[in-house]
Parts: structure tokens; sequence; C-alpha cells
């Protein structure tokens, strides 16, 4: 085994080591022709290699936030394999400089690139985890754009490290073991309407060709999973934020909504989870997690992403109380709970 060979091993078993599930290496021949946010130069220059690796949430955490059960748990875990997963990417790359190989971690979340056109506002990456992790056979693309495994499906988090040593890079895992069989499920789960059902997203990393379901405008998402709004259009089912304001159909009518619910949203009562997440894009800069349901209802079995799509839509509605604890009832007893508040306090709410 050459050099060359025992570094990209050892890169392998030091993430693998520090709680990783699945780890690959991409390259600059591997990403060639990609999308900027595969560009490892911009996080380094003349970088040639970089090490991407996933770690796993529990299931049962999921399957209790899914039901409306406990939004605690899995903000908790959220935070902690986020900062997990960046912690591996810090001293993966500090033992890598510390062998005279220039590394840089990529942190697993919430960094954006300013010099872009709208700033950090924009929520593009530095380096796009995914990309790597797909051409690196980490995992495949769901149609959601997540990266799935088989063994726990789209709960994963990402984290990279980007490196100027040559490494050797692994490949992509076969087309044929992905389990994605379009069940539009993540689709389904999604309040905001993220992902396109008709048009789909395509990149070529490397002559290899990946797709997934194309991506609508972000703020989408800010307005659903960053907790300013989550009642279901059917007014049937919403995700844990106890808003109520309206869902829009069109893209450019996002932006407008989003900000006129950031007074509301700074002003409710945030729950401290005892490891709380902090969002620099997040008015008041405390987020809690209340969606992810593309990514949590993701499961390599079928059957158990039907369950948790009956979870996630037949478990009511959210409401806040005056403490600031958030539960779940039934869409009626959340109208009638409204209709309870003050002028003032319903305002935060709907």
């Amino acid at each position: 085994m050459d050099k060359i060979e025992r570094m990209s091993q050892t890169v392998k078993d030091f993430a693998l080591g520090g709680g990783a599930i699945a780890v690959g290496i991409a390259t600059t021949e591997t990403l060639a022709g990609g999308p900027p946010s595969t560009d490892l130069s911009y996080v380094l220059p003349d970088a040639r290699s970089a090490i991407v690796f996933a770690l796993a949430f529990e299931q049962e955490v999921l399957e209790s936030f899914l039901k409306k059960e406990d939004m605690g748990g899995l903000n908790v875990a959220n935070r902690r394999i986020n900062t997990m997963a960046s912690g591996i990417a810090l001293e993966l790359s500090e033992y890598l400089t510390m062998k005279g190989l220039v590394s840089v971690p990529v942190t697993a979340n919430a960094v954006y690139r300013k010099d872009v056109p709208g700033g950090a506002y924009s929520e593009l990456p530095p380096l796009s985890h995914r990309y790597l992790a797909a051409r690196s056979g980490v995992g495949h693309f769901g149609l959601s754009g997540n990266i799935i495994t088989a063994a726990h499906g789209a709960a994963v988090i990402l984290g990279s490290v980007v490196t100027r040593a040559d490494l050797i890079p692994t490949e992509p895992l076969p087309a044929e073991d992905n389990y994605c069989d379009e069940c539009h499920l993540c689709q389904s789960s999604c309040v905001s309407g993220l992902m396109s059902r008709t048009e789909k997203t395509e990149v070529s990393l490397g002559g290899i060709a990946f797709s997934y379901s194309r991506r609508l405008s972000y703020s989408r998402c800010d307005y659903v999973c960053g907790g300013f709004a989550g009642l279901h259009p059917s007014g049937k089912w919403s995700t844990w934020s106890p808003a109520r304001f309206p869902i829009p159909e069109k893209d450019e009518a996002f932006l407008p909504v989003l900000l006129k619910a950031a007074e509301p949203y700074k002003k409710r009562v945030k729950q401290d989870f005892g490891a709380n997440i902090y969002h620099p894009l997040t008015p008041g800069n405390r987020l809690e997690f209340t969606c992810g349901h593309c990514q949590f209802i993701c499961h390599p079995d079928k059957t158990v992403r039907q369950e948790r799509y009956k979870m996630i839509t037949g478990s009511g509605v959210v409401i806040q109380d005056a403490d600031g604890c958030s539960r779940a009832v039934k869409p009626e007893a959340a109208v009638a709970f409204l209709e309870t508040l003050d002028a003032e306090t319903r305002a935060l709410y709907e």
C-alpha cells in the first residue's frame, strides 16, 4: 500500500471512528462539470480532494416527533448531530494539516456564501455536502433531493473536509441499489410545496448523471421548516409550528409573507430544550426545528414511509400554550383554542 492509499484509508477510518455511518472521497476530477457548489477551490485554493461523511439520527426520536408527541427530542438530536458532524470535520482537518496536508473543515449546516446576490440570504452553501455524498458513494439522491442511505433512509447529517492532499476517490453506489421508488410521500408531507412534482434537477459530476425533484424557492422551506408557519392548506394537520399564517401558491409570494411573519415569530415564546438551535438568519437567532418531514419520512421500507405519513397527517394540528409549550390537538379544538385568545396574542399565530 503506497502513501496515498494509506492516507485515503486513514481519513475514512477517522470519520467512521468518530461516529460516521458512511464516508466517501471526491476529487476535483470526480466533481468536474458540477455546479458552483462542487468547486472545492472556493473553500480552499488548489484543493484536490474532499472527504464527506454521514451521521445518522436514532429512528425512535423521529417517530415521536412525527406523531407530534415530542418536539424536544428531535430538536436536541438535530443540534447534537450537527455539532458532532462539524466536530469530526474540524478534527479531521486539523489532523491532516498537522500531517502537512493543508485542509479546511466545512460545517454541517447554517453557513452560506456572502459574495453572491442576496448575500447569506441566498442560502447558497460554500460546498454542497449532498453532491459530494452522491458522487462518492455515501448515499443516493432520493426524489426529495436529500441523500438517502440503505440503513437509515434520509435521516442523516453530512459533513465534509476539503484538502490539498491527493486521495483516492470512492465510486458512487450502484443506481440499481437506490430504494427510492418515487412514492412522492416526501412531497405530500411538505406543507410548503418545496419540491416540483413535474420537473427534475439534473447534474453531471465527473461524467456521471444524477437527478432529483427540482426545488422551488427556498423561501418556502424557510417559512415552514423555520417555523414561521406550518398549517397545511387543508387545515387538518400541521408541522410543529403553532402559526397558521397562509401558505402561498407562487414562489414570489413567499418572501413577503415570511417577512410579515418574522415579528410574530420573534414574539412567540421559544421552548428551552437544553440543546437549542441557533441560526444566523433566524429572527431573534433561536430556531425551533418544526418540520423536516421530507427528510424524516423517508425510510428504506415503503410500509414505514406510509405509516409515517399517517403519523404526520393524522396527529392533528399544533397550538402553543402561554408557557410556550406546543401540543397537538384536533383541528376543531385548535380553532376553539384560538378563539379564546385576546386579539394581540392571537395575532402571533394567524
